[in-house]
Protein backbone atom coordinates (compact mmCIF):
# COMPACT_ATOMS: atom_id res chain seq x y z
CA UNK A 1 0.00 0.00 0.00
CA UNK A 2 2.98 2.34 0.30
CA UNK A 3 3.15 4.36 -2.89
CA UNK A 4 6.36 5.22 -4.65
CA UNK A 5 4.97 7.78 -7.09
CA UNK A 6 7.29 10.85 -7.00
CA UNK A 7 4.28 13.17 -6.69
CA UNK A 8 3.46 11.62 -3.33
CA UNK A 9 6.96 11.07 -2.00
CA UNK A 10 6.68 13.75 0.68
CA UNK A 11 3.03 13.46 1.65
CA UNK A 12 1.27 10.88 3.79
CA UNK A 13 -1.59 9.62 1.66
CA UNK A 14 -4.38 7.37 2.81
CA UNK A 15 -3.87 4.44 0.52
CA UNK A 16 -6.12 2.06 2.32
CA UNK A 17 -7.80 1.90 5.67
CA UNK A 18 -9.03 4.44 8.18
CA UNK A 19 -7.70 4.16 11.67
CA UNK A 20 -4.31 4.75 13.20
CA UNK A 21 -2.76 3.39 10.05
CA UNK A 22 -2.71 5.82 7.22
CA UNK A 23 -0.22 4.23 4.89
CA UNK A 24 2.12 7.02 3.89
CA UNK A 25 4.19 7.49 0.75
CA UNK A 26 7.22 8.98 2.46
CA UNK A 27 10.41 7.30 1.31
CA UNK A 28 12.47 8.20 4.38
CA UNK A 29 12.47 6.47 7.78
CA UNK A 30 9.06 5.22 8.76
CA UNK A 31 7.40 6.08 12.01
CA UNK A 32 7.09 3.52 14.75
CA UNK A 33 3.92 5.15 16.00
CA UNK A 34 0.83 5.18 13.80
CA UNK A 35 -0.27 8.22 11.86
CA UNK A 36 -3.88 8.97 12.75
CA UNK A 37 -6.52 10.80 10.74
CA UNK A 38 -7.97 14.04 12.04
CA UNK A 39 -11.10 12.29 13.25
CA UNK A 40 -9.14 10.02 15.58
CA UNK A 41 -7.57 11.13 18.88
CA UNK A 42 -3.81 10.65 18.53
CA UNK A 43 -2.40 8.06 20.89
CA UNK A 44 0.87 8.74 22.73
CA UNK A 45 1.81 5.22 23.80
CA UNK A 46 5.33 4.30 22.75
CA UNK A 47 6.11 1.05 21.01
CA UNK A 48 6.86 -1.62 23.59
CA UNK A 49 4.88 0.06 26.37
CA UNK A 50 2.34 -1.81 28.41
CA UNK A 51 -0.78 -2.91 26.60
CA UNK A 52 -3.95 -0.92 27.20
CA UNK A 53 -6.15 -2.44 29.91
CA UNK A 54 -9.06 -4.61 28.85
CA UNK A 55 -12.17 -2.62 27.98
CA UNK A 56 -15.40 -2.81 29.99
CA UNK A 57 -17.44 -5.93 29.37
CA UNK A 58 -20.54 -3.86 28.69
CA UNK A 59 -20.71 -1.42 25.79
CA UNK A 60 -23.63 0.66 24.61
CA UNK A 61 -24.99 -0.14 21.14
CA UNK A 62 -25.67 2.92 18.98
CA UNK A 63 -28.29 2.50 16.26
CA UNK A 64 -29.18 4.38 13.11
CA UNK A 65 -32.25 3.84 10.94
CA UNK A 66 -31.16 3.84 7.30
CA UNK A 67 -33.74 3.11 4.59
CA UNK A 68 -36.97 2.41 6.45
CA UNK A 69 -39.58 2.04 3.69
CA UNK A 70 -39.55 0.11 0.43
CA UNK A 71 -39.56 3.40 -1.45
CA UNK A 72 -36.46 4.60 0.45
CA UNK A 73 -34.73 1.28 -0.13
CA UNK A 74 -35.44 1.42 -3.85
CA UNK A 75 -34.09 4.96 -3.99
CA UNK A 76 -30.83 3.71 -2.45
CA UNK A 77 -30.54 0.87 -4.95
CA UNK A 78 -31.33 3.20 -7.85
CA UNK A 79 -28.61 5.60 -6.67
CA UNK A 80 -25.89 3.08 -7.50
CA UNK A 81 -25.61 3.34 -11.24
CA UNK A 82 -22.72 1.50 -12.88
CA UNK A 83 -20.91 4.82 -13.20
CA UNK A 84 -21.22 5.63 -9.50
CA UNK A 85 -20.12 2.15 -8.47
CA UNK A 86 -17.09 2.36 -10.73
CA UNK A 87 -16.16 5.80 -9.38
CA UNK A 88 -16.55 5.07 -5.64
CA UNK A 89 -13.41 5.61 -3.57
CA UNK A 90 -11.85 3.41 -0.88
CA UNK A 91 -13.12 4.56 2.53
CA UNK A 92 -9.57 5.43 3.61
CA UNK A 93 -9.74 8.59 1.51
CA UNK A 94 -12.53 9.99 3.68
CA UNK A 95 -10.34 12.42 5.61
CA UNK A 96 -8.86 13.79 2.40
CA UNK A 97 -12.18 14.52 0.72
CA UNK A 98 -12.42 18.04 2.10
CA UNK A 99 -12.22 19.96 -1.14
CA UNK A 100 -11.40 19.64 -4.82
CA UNK A 101 -7.99 21.31 -4.52
CA UNK A 102 -6.75 19.10 -1.69
CA UNK A 103 -7.73 15.72 -3.08
CA UNK A 104 -6.95 16.66 -6.67
CA UNK A 105 -3.50 17.88 -5.63
CA UNK A 106 -2.63 14.77 -3.67
CA UNK A 107 -3.69 12.41 -6.42
CA UNK A 108 -2.55 14.49 -9.36
CA UNK A 109 -5.93 13.89 -10.98
CA UNK A 110 -8.88 16.26 -11.42
CA UNK A 111 -12.03 15.55 -9.49
CA UNK A 112 -15.32 15.04 -11.26
CA UNK A 113 -18.80 15.67 -9.92
CA UNK A 114 -21.33 12.89 -10.11
CA UNK A 115 -24.89 13.54 -11.25
CA UNK A 116 -27.54 13.76 -8.56
CA UNK A 117 -26.43 14.64 -5.07
CA UNK A 118 -23.11 16.18 -6.14
CA UNK A 119 -21.05 13.37 -4.58
CA UNK A 120 -17.37 13.48 -5.40
CA UNK A 121 -15.94 10.77 -7.63
CA UNK A 122 -12.60 10.20 -9.30
CA UNK A 123 -11.84 9.19 -12.87
CA UNK A 124 -10.05 5.86 -13.29
CA UNK A 125 -6.78 6.08 -11.29
CA UNK A 126 -3.62 6.89 -13.19
CA UNK A 127 -1.85 4.26 -11.12
CA UNK A 128 -3.97 1.60 -12.80
CA UNK A 129 -1.89 2.16 -15.95
CA UNK A 130 1.22 0.87 -14.20
CA UNK A 131 2.27 -2.72 -14.87
CA UNK A 132 0.28 -5.04 -12.65
CA UNK A 133 1.74 -8.22 -11.17
CA UNK A 134 -0.07 -11.32 -12.32
CA UNK A 135 -2.11 -12.72 -9.46
CA UNK A 136 -3.66 -15.95 -10.60
CA UNK A 137 -6.50 -17.55 -8.70
CA UNK A 138 -5.22 -20.83 -7.29
CA UNK A 139 -7.55 -23.82 -7.32
CA UNK A 140 -5.90 -25.10 -4.13
CA UNK A 141 -5.69 -22.29 -1.55
CA UNK A 142 -2.52 -21.73 0.43
CA UNK A 143 -2.48 -21.74 4.24
CA UNK A 144 0.09 -18.94 4.17
CA UNK A 145 -0.17 -15.97 1.81
CA UNK A 146 -0.14 -12.20 2.23
CA UNK A 147 -2.45 -11.77 -0.75
CA UNK A 148 -3.82 -13.91 -3.57
CA UNK A 149 -6.97 -14.15 -5.63
CA UNK A 150 -9.49 -16.59 -4.21
CA UNK A 151 -10.24 -19.17 -6.87
CA UNK A 152 -11.57 -22.10 -4.86
CA UNK A 153 -15.21 -21.00 -4.82
CA UNK A 154 -17.26 -22.28 -1.93
CA UNK A 155 -19.49 -20.39 0.46
CA UNK A 156 -17.04 -17.55 1.10
CA UNK A 157 -17.22 -16.50 -2.56
CA UNK A 158 -20.93 -15.81 -2.08
CA UNK A 159 -21.12 -14.56 1.51
CA UNK A 160 -18.34 -11.96 1.07
CA UNK A 161 -19.22 -8.87 -0.92
CA UNK A 162 -18.54 -5.23 -1.61
CA UNK A 163 -20.20 -2.35 0.21
CA UNK A 164 -21.06 0.93 -1.52
CA UNK A 165 -21.94 4.00 0.54
CA UNK A 166 -22.00 7.80 0.59
CA UNK A 167 -20.28 9.57 3.47
CA UNK A 168 -19.65 13.29 3.89
CA UNK A 169 -20.79 13.88 0.32
CA UNK A 170 -18.53 11.34 -1.39
CA UNK A 171 -19.04 7.75 -2.59
CA UNK A 172 -16.91 5.01 -1.03
CA UNK A 173 -16.39 1.24 -1.03
CA UNK A 174 -15.68 -1.33 1.68
CA UNK A 175 -16.06 -5.10 2.15
CA UNK A 176 -18.44 -7.13 4.34
CA UNK A 177 -19.86 -10.61 4.95
CA UNK A 178 -23.22 -12.14 5.77
CA UNK A 179 -23.42 -13.90 9.14
CA UNK A 180 -25.96 -16.39 10.44
CA UNK A 181 -28.69 -14.48 12.26
CA UNK A 182 -32.27 -14.86 13.44
CA UNK A 183 -33.58 -12.35 10.89
CA UNK A 184 -31.34 -13.71 8.07
CA UNK A 185 -30.39 -10.12 7.21
CA UNK A 186 -27.18 -9.31 9.13
CA UNK A 187 -23.81 -8.44 7.63
CA UNK A 188 -20.67 -7.56 9.56
CA UNK A 189 -18.18 -4.92 8.42
CA UNK A 190 -15.85 -2.34 9.92
CA UNK A 191 -17.29 0.43 12.07
CA UNK A 192 -15.68 3.04 9.83
CA UNK A 193 -17.60 1.54 6.89
CA UNK A 194 -20.84 2.44 8.69
CA UNK A 195 -20.12 5.61 10.66
CA UNK A 196 -17.31 8.17 10.57
CA UNK A 197 -16.44 7.80 14.24
CA UNK A 198 -18.18 10.62 16.08
CA UNK A 199 -19.19 12.08 12.72
CA UNK A 200 -21.84 11.17 10.19
CA UNK A 201 -23.54 7.88 9.45
CA UNK A 202 -23.16 6.47 5.95
CA UNK A 203 -25.98 6.97 3.45
CA UNK A 204 -26.99 4.95 0.39
CA UNK A 205 -25.48 1.89 2.09
CA UNK A 206 -25.68 -1.12 -0.22
CA UNK A 207 -24.23 -4.64 0.01
CA UNK A 208 -23.39 -6.61 -3.15
CA UNK A 209 -22.57 -10.24 -2.23
CA UNK A 210 -20.30 -12.25 -4.51
CA UNK A 211 -19.30 -9.14 -6.45
CA UNK A 212 -17.63 -10.16 -9.70
CA UNK A 213 -15.45 -8.81 -12.45
CA UNK A 214 -16.85 -6.09 -14.69
CA UNK A 215 -19.24 -5.07 -11.93
CA UNK A 216 -21.02 -8.42 -11.82
CA UNK A 217 -23.82 -8.72 -9.24
CA UNK A 218 -24.81 -12.39 -9.49
CA UNK A 219 -26.84 -12.40 -6.26
CA UNK A 220 -28.37 -8.94 -6.44
CA UNK A 221 -27.84 -6.09 -4.00
CA UNK A 222 -29.33 -5.17 -0.66
CA UNK A 223 -29.95 -1.78 0.95
CA UNK A 224 -29.35 -1.23 4.66
CA UNK A 225 -32.39 -0.99 6.96
CA UNK A 226 -30.63 -0.36 10.26
CA UNK A 227 -26.99 0.12 11.29
CA UNK A 228 -25.27 -0.58 14.60
CA UNK A 229 -21.91 0.38 16.11
CA UNK A 230 -20.49 0.31 19.62
CA UNK A 231 -20.66 3.42 21.75
CA UNK A 232 -16.87 3.73 21.94
CA UNK A 233 -16.69 3.84 18.16
CA UNK A 234 -19.50 6.39 17.91
CA UNK A 235 -17.97 8.61 20.61
CA UNK A 236 -14.25 8.53 19.83
CA UNK A 237 -13.50 6.12 16.95
CA UNK A 238 -11.76 3.67 19.28
CA UNK A 239 -10.12 1.09 17.00
CA UNK A 240 -10.73 -1.70 19.50
CA UNK A 241 -14.40 -1.26 18.58
CA UNK A 242 -14.08 -0.76 14.82
CA UNK A 243 -17.00 -3.12 14.16
CA UNK A 244 -20.30 -2.48 12.42
CA UNK A 245 -23.37 -4.65 12.03
CA UNK A 246 -26.00 -3.87 9.43
CA UNK A 247 -29.51 -5.31 9.06
CA UNK A 248 -30.33 -5.46 5.35
CA UNK A 249 -33.65 -5.04 3.61
CA UNK A 250 -34.96 -7.98 1.62
CA UNK A 251 -34.48 -7.93 -2.13
CA UNK A 252 -37.25 -9.29 -4.28
CA UNK A 253 -38.87 -10.61 -1.12
CA UNK A 254 -35.81 -12.70 -0.21
CA UNK A 255 -33.40 -12.30 2.69
CA UNK A 256 -29.69 -12.11 1.87
CA UNK A 257 -28.83 -15.23 3.88
CA UNK A 258 -31.48 -17.21 2.03
CA UNK A 259 -29.86 -16.28 -1.28
CA UNK A 260 -26.11 -16.58 -0.57
CA UNK A 261 -25.92 -18.37 2.77
CA UNK A 262 -24.08 -17.02 5.80
CA UNK A 263 -20.96 -17.64 7.85
CA UNK A 264 -20.91 -18.56 11.51
CA UNK A 265 -19.71 -15.86 13.91
CA UNK A 266 -17.84 -16.47 17.18
CA UNK A 267 -17.03 -14.31 20.19
CA UNK A 268 -14.35 -14.48 22.90
CA UNK A 269 -12.39 -17.00 20.86
CA UNK A 270 -8.83 -17.94 21.89
CA UNK A 271 -6.30 -15.41 20.63
CA UNK A 272 -3.76 -16.39 18.00
CA UNK A 273 -4.14 -19.37 15.73
CA UNK A 274 -4.69 -19.62 12.00
CA UNK A 275 -7.00 -17.25 10.13
CA UNK A 276 -8.06 -16.46 6.57
CA UNK A 277 -8.94 -12.86 5.70
CA UNK A 278 -11.07 -11.91 2.67
CA UNK A 279 -11.95 -8.68 0.93
CA UNK A 280 -12.10 -6.59 -2.21
CA UNK A 281 -8.96 -4.40 -2.24
CA UNK A 282 -9.18 -1.69 -4.88
CA UNK A 283 -5.81 0.10 -4.95
CA UNK A 284 -2.96 -1.29 -7.11
CA UNK A 285 -1.94 -4.01 -7.51
CA UNK A 286 -5.63 -4.82 -7.02
CA UNK A 287 -8.64 -3.45 -8.90
CA UNK A 288 -11.58 -4.15 -6.59
CA UNK A 289 -13.18 -6.62 -8.95
CA UNK A 290 -11.85 -9.87 -7.47
CA UNK A 291 -12.15 -11.56 -4.11
CA UNK A 292 -8.69 -11.65 -2.49
CA UNK A 293 -7.54 -13.53 0.59
CA UNK A 294 -4.68 -13.62 3.08
CA UNK A 295 -3.86 -16.56 5.33
CA UNK A 296 -1.54 -17.07 8.28
CA UNK A 297 -1.09 -16.96 12.03
CA UNK A 298 -2.58 -14.16 14.12
CA UNK A 299 -0.35 -12.16 16.44
CA UNK A 300 -0.84 -9.40 18.98
CA UNK A 301 -0.33 -5.71 18.20
CA UNK A 302 3.45 -5.19 18.71
CA UNK A 303 2.92 -1.52 19.58
CA UNK A 304 0.50 -2.36 22.41
CA UNK A 305 -1.76 0.46 21.23
CA UNK A 306 -4.78 -1.76 20.65
CA UNK A 307 -6.10 -5.16 21.66
CA UNK A 308 -6.34 -6.02 17.96
CA UNK A 309 -4.53 -8.90 16.32
CA UNK A 310 -2.43 -8.76 13.16
CA UNK A 311 -2.49 -10.94 10.04
CA UNK A 312 0.17 -10.88 7.34
CA UNK A 313 -1.69 -9.23 4.45
CA UNK A 314 -0.91 -6.83 1.62
CA UNK A 315 -4.54 -6.10 0.74
CA UNK A 316 -5.06 -2.43 -0.05
CA UNK A 317 -7.87 0.11 0.00
CA UNK A 318 -11.36 -1.29 -0.30
CA UNK A 319 -10.70 -4.34 1.89
CA UNK A 320 -11.88 -2.58 5.07
CA UNK A 321 -14.54 -4.65 6.81
CA UNK A 322 -13.70 -7.89 5.03
CA UNK A 323 -14.18 -10.98 7.26
CA UNK A 324 -11.47 -12.96 9.04
CA UNK A 325 -12.39 -16.60 9.52
CA UNK A 326 -10.90 -19.15 11.90
CA UNK A 327 -11.57 -22.86 11.70
CA UNK A 328 -11.83 -22.19 7.97
CA UNK A 329 -12.27 -25.10 5.56
CA UNK A 330 -10.97 -24.16 2.09
CA UNK A 331 -12.90 -27.06 0.55
CA UNK A 332 -16.28 -25.68 1.60
CA UNK A 333 -15.41 -22.00 2.06
CA UNK A 334 -16.90 -21.98 5.55
CA UNK A 335 -15.53 -20.94 8.93
CA UNK A 336 -16.25 -18.71 11.93
CA UNK A 337 -15.88 -14.95 11.65
CA UNK A 338 -13.81 -13.74 14.60
CA UNK A 339 -12.46 -10.42 13.26
CA UNK A 340 -12.26 -8.19 10.18
CA UNK A 341 -9.86 -5.91 8.32
CA UNK A 342 -9.52 -2.61 10.16
CA UNK A 343 -6.15 -0.81 9.87
CA UNK A 344 -2.41 -0.92 9.18
CA UNK A 345 0.60 0.80 10.76
CA UNK A 346 2.82 3.07 8.67
CA UNK A 347 5.95 1.03 9.28
CA UNK A 348 4.41 -2.28 8.22
CA UNK A 349 2.30 -2.28 5.08
CA UNK A 350 2.25 -6.08 5.06
CA UNK A 351 0.30 -6.59 8.28
CA UNK A 352 -3.42 -5.94 8.63
CA UNK A 353 -4.99 -5.53 12.07
CA UNK A 354 -8.47 -6.51 13.14
CA UNK A 355 -10.52 -5.98 16.34
CA UNK A 356 -11.06 -8.80 18.80
CA UNK A 357 -14.68 -9.94 18.85
CA UNK A 358 -15.59 -9.85 22.54
CA UNK A 359 -18.59 -8.74 24.56
CA UNK A 360 -19.10 -5.51 22.58
CA UNK A 361 -19.22 -7.36 19.27
CA UNK A 362 -21.64 -9.88 20.77
CA UNK A 363 -23.94 -7.05 21.90
CA UNK A 364 -23.91 -5.56 18.40
CA UNK A 365 -24.73 -8.91 16.86
CA UNK A 366 -27.54 -9.68 19.29
CA UNK A 367 -29.13 -6.31 18.62
CA UNK A 368 -28.75 -6.51 14.84
CA UNK A 369 -30.20 -10.00 14.53
CA UNK A 370 -33.35 -8.88 16.36
CA UNK A 371 -33.78 -5.87 14.08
Amino acid sequence: MTLSTPLLAAAPLVAGLMGPALIGAATGPRQADPVVPASHPARQLAAGSAAPPAKPVTERVVEHVAARTEAEQQRVLDYWTPQRMAGALPIGLLDLVTGDDLLGGLTGRPLAKSGQGGALTLPPPAASKLPMPRRQAAAVPSASTIGARWGAGGAVSRTTGRVFMTLNGADFVCSASTVKSANRDVVVTAGHCVKDGAGEWAQNWTFVPGYGSRGGQPYGRYAARRMFVAGSWARKADDDYDIGMVALAASGGRHAADVVGAQEIAFNAPRGGQAYGFGYPADPPYRGDRLVYCAGRLRDDPYKQTRDQGLGCDMTAGSSGGPWLTGFDPATGRGRITSLSSFKYTDDARTMYGPYFGAAAKALYDTAQRA
